[in-house]
């Protein structure tokens, strides 16, 4: 059974290992005509100039790559823990509204994949404790800024747009995408602070 299987005439899909982000992204782009790496949560596609020329010995190496030596682009986003669903996330959780909000404060997170919309990271490191399903409605606009939580994932909504995740709050003098590009790339690190 092949180890990828095709999207169009060129590019690629296959399993995502469980390897650093940006180990995985760097070392997909030194293929050959490799123009652009798409990483989900279980998945990676690539997208070449030309017709893909797959060595699978490529891809199943991929599952040993270890993480890249530079450090880390680090980001301290300040934010204000305002949201309309901090009440509803600590009576889910069973734990106090201050609870909630210091487990998230404390936590670090990385940057694991990016997702619907352009500047939309999805970060992982959030605490486990603080994990709950989307809303079972989703809301038809939320404010950009929005800082949420759904599942195992944080993430700041780069611009107003519909979402279901449970928010918050609302960062503060950063913006997440603007004319040149997204703040948050894949692998950054980021921490919340009052």
């Amino acid at each position: 059974m092949p180890e990828w299987v095709p999207l169009g005439d060129r590019a690629i899909r296959f399993a995502r290992p469980n390897v650093s982000v940006r180990a995985l992204v760097r070392a997909i782009r030194a293929w050959p005509e490799v123009i652009d790496v798409v990483v989900a949560r279980d998945d990676v596609a690539a997208y070449f100039a030309g017709s893909p020329r797959i060595d699978e010995t490529r891809i199943s190496a991929l599952a040993t790559l270890v993480d890249i030596d530079e450090p880390a682009r680090e980001h301290v986003l300040r934010v204000r823990y305002d949201g309309a669903d901090l009440d509803h996330v600590a009576q889910t959780t069973g734990l106090s509204v201050d609870e909630v909000i210091e487990l998230h404060r404390s936590a670090s997170y990385t940057v694991e994949t990016m997702g619907f919309a352009p500047g939309f990271a999805y970060l992982t490191g959030l605490d486990a404790r603080l994990h709950i399903p989307r809303r079972t409605t989703p809301r038809p606009c939320v404010p950009a800024g929005s800082l949420a939580i759904a599942g195992p994932y944080s993430a700041v909504y780069p611009f107003d747009s519909p979402g279901g995740w449970h928010l918050i709050g609302s960062v503060v003098h950063a913006r997440m995408f603007d004319e040149h590009g997204p703040l948050l790339a894949l692998g950054d690190r980021v921490r919340f602070a009052p």
